[in-house]
């Protein structure tokens, strides 16, 4: 793993629930693209359930990561697209089960009016840094 620094509360910032305000490091870049709730055939997974699609979202994410050589320890920012946020209290327990809660990555979440295909509740991308 790259050398990693998290700074959840700098001078004059409030913490933020599981997430960093800056992240910063050394080492080889992975950018992921969005990941939506679907499966290794392209199928839906949890049709009206944000919970399931979060789930979902993460292992893909997780797969991804791991085809570029790299895994959520080495994730510097998430960025979250919901089609509704104030789902995200349901999205967030989800988050902490892949996340380092103790170093969470630097992370942005908002709200869309729909993603690429109906029936998608949230897309999640991710960067990640680390060693060459």
């Amino acid at each position: 793993m790259s050398a990693l620094q998290h700074f959840r509360a700098p001078d004059g910032l409030a913490p933020g629930p599981g997430y960093s305000h800056a992240v910063t490091g050394r080492g080889r870049w992975v950018a992921i693209s969005g990941q939506v709730a679907l499966d290794e055939n392209g199928e839906l997974v949890g049709p009206g359930d944000m919970e399931a699609q979060a789930w979902q979202v993460f292992a893909n994410l997780n797969r991804a990561l791991a085809a570029a050589g790299a895994s959520f320890t080495d994730v510097i920012k998430l960025s979250f697209y919901l089609t509704d946020i104030s789902q995200i209290a349901v999205v967030r327990p989800v988050r902490d089960e892949y996340v380092d809660t103790a170093r969470p990555p630097a992370s942005t979440a908002v709200q869309v009016g729909a993603l690429f295909r109906p029936g998608l509740m949230i897309e999640v991308e991710a960067w990640a840094v680390c060693d060459d």
